[in-house]
């Protein structure tokens, strides 16, 4: 499976990007799909997910804030940001995993899964 991400770029504090995903090769179907992000010198962490039944999840910092949307028919999935803050600042990754069931909750750990995108940059200006 590849992913391929896109929409990442340069923001003001207190703007909006999407970010984009889209799954191809030999994707799938009842993976989970999410987004994580690594700052420099951080862990990657997760940011949003969302399961084939479309159950969504999200950190904290980011609800209401961020809004994860997906197209099964298309293996795509986007994450609408707004109100982004300098903190949001990182390189956006795109994931998808099979975690049992279309209807399991996704791991909150990167580590659980294992097909990822190149990444994408946000950058938020204070």
């Amino acid at each position: 499976v590849q992913l391929a991400e896109s929409g990442g770029g340069l923001v003001q504090a207190g703007g909006s990007l999407r970010l984009s995903c889209t799954a191809s090769g030999r994707t799938n179907s009842g993976n989970a799909m999410g987004w994580f992000r690594q700052a420099p010198g951080k862990e990657r962490e997760f940011v949003a997910a969302m399961n084939w039944a479309h159950t969504t999840y999200y950190r904290d910092s980011v609800k209401g804030r961020f809004t994860i949307s997906r197209d099964n028919a298309k293996n795509t999935v986007d994450l609408q940001m707004n109100n982004l803050q300098p903190e949001d600042a990182a390189v956006y990754y795109c994931t998808e995993e099979w975690f049992g069931s279309m209807r399991a909750t996704p791991s909150r750990n990167s580590a659980a899964w294992r097909n990822w995108g190149q990444g994408t940059q946000v950058t938020v200006a204070s």
